[in-house]
């Protein structure tokens, strides 16, 4: 009787074994079919270029030309470079090297530091947070809501007022003791020290620590650390997959561009900015930066709508030319800032954009709102040359007589033929 007890248990056993073994098989063959799936439905990116047969306003061969002679600037090591027309992706593209002398090339995937276009996606997380009555973008600023003090106290001021850059403060108000490591909380703390630049609300002022006051407001409203809502709210929904906010998401990255300084010497990543990052802390890659500038043109209503980005966009102060200009400077005209966004006249066209640069990197973003057209650009050394592009764009979008706002020209024929890096 034992003995046929023992003989049924193990029959069973083996039975149990064969059939998890036949499941666990079904299941195993499931998930490769699905991984097939998925591999085979997200083949193609949302941010790779359309070809539908449309002609393009741009001159795609020329464009890429002019990118290649700037690519021969001895400051220059890795450029990304994407273009929207009509509302669609038209060019998406990676040149030069993510390490100078690596052979490791930019590609559209590459992650880059946004520095300063990562206000824009403080202003949208702040809109957000209004359209949901969870603050108030008029309301008079709180001190439970921040540590942030301004002379005459931040009752003066309201939440719009910090994210135009009117807070009365001088311009980029002690952005020379965050570079030296200071606490930004503590910093903003002490703005209030400070003697006023003009009345509250009143005049524009650039900031980047008392802008990232925005930060706190956020977490506060949302009950969110800033870098999750940021990406539970705009990075995930609008598909940016290699947006991240802080110095650890941009060196995770498979491919990340390191920061050069001039004649492509390489530096290190320093955190100064990365502790304000509403004012300087995105990471991502061209085709990120290309899936927000079609977000921000009314391309994604479900997640930033047609009344949230006429707020962001709306200019709200004027910008006064500072100092001496160059001739791109000169040529965007009416320049005003709204929330997180600064906004152009060119060749009578509105255009909305921004630009940042951080120790060794720069970006830029700069479209046509009506036309829903434009340029994102992001590199990885310390040239501001390369913004120049942002032009030359324009004018083949607008058919205007072509201007070498690059100075590639006046470079010498045999210099002009030899090949780019990469």
């Amino acid at each position: 009787m034992v003995q046929r007890t023992i003989v049924l248990i193990v029959v069973l056993l083996a039975l149990a074994v064969s059939a998890g073994a036949t499941l666990f098989s079904g299941a195993l063959s499931e998930g490769v079919e699905q991984r097939r799936q998925i591999d085979r439905t997200s083949a193609r990116h949302p941010a790779d270029p359309i070809e539908d047969g449309r002609p393009s306003l741009i001159d795609y061969r020329r464009f890429d030309a002019r990118i290649r002679g700037l690519m021969r600037d001895p400051d220059m090591v890795g450029l990304a470079v994407g273009t929207i027309e009509l509302g669609q992706v038209r060019f998406a593209k990676g040149y030069g090297e993510i390490v100078a002398g690596s052979g490791s090339p930019v590609t559209p995937d590459t992650v880059f530091r946004w520095a300063s276009l990562s206000k824009g996606v403080a202003a949208a997380l702040t809109v957000s947070l209004a359209e949901a009555q969870r603050l108030s973008l008029d309301a008079r600023l709180s001190p439970s809501a921040t540590m942030l003090t301004i002379p005459g106290g931040v009752a003066n001021i309201s939440v719009a007022d910090i994210l135009a850059h009117r807070t009365g403060l001088v311009r980029n108000a002690w952005d020379d003791r965050l570079e030296a490591g200071e606490d930004p909380k503590r910093l903003r703390a002490e703005l209030g020290s400070l003697p006023p630049y003009c009345p509250p609300g009143t005049c524009h002022a650039y900031q980047n620590v008392a802008f990232d006051a925005v930060t706190e407001v956020i977490e506060h409203a949302s009950g969110q650390k800033y870098a999750r809502f940021a990406t539970d709210r705009l990075f995930v929904p609008l598909g940016m997959t290699r947006a991240t906010i802080g110095r650890a998401g941009l060196e995770a990255a498979p491919s990340w561009a390191r920061p050069h300084r001039r004649l492509r010497t390489p530096t290190t990543v320093n955190d100064n900015y990365y502790r304000v990052p509403a004012a300087g802390g995105v990471n991502a890659s061209i085709r990120d930066l290309l899936l927000w500038m079609r977000a921000q043109m009314g391309e994604a209503p479900e997640i930033l709508s047609p009344a949230s980005i006429g707020k962001m966009q709306q200019p709200l102060v004027q910008t006064p030319p500072r100092g001496r200009r160059g001739a791109m400077d000169r040529a965007l005209d009416d320049a005003a800032y709204g929330l997180g966004w600064r906004t152009y006249t060119y060749a009578g066209h509105k255009l909305v954009g921004h630009r940042g640069s951080v120790d060794g990197y720069g970006a830029l973003i700069l479209f046509d709102p009506a036309q829903k057209s434009g340029i994102v650009m992001l590199w990885n050394s310390n040239q501001p040359r390369a913004a120049r592009l942002q032009l030359e764009f324009f004018d083949m979008l607008y058919g205007l007589p072509p201007t070498d706002w690059l100075e590639l020209d006046q470079v010498p024929a045999d210099e002009q033929s030899k090949p780019s890096p990469l």
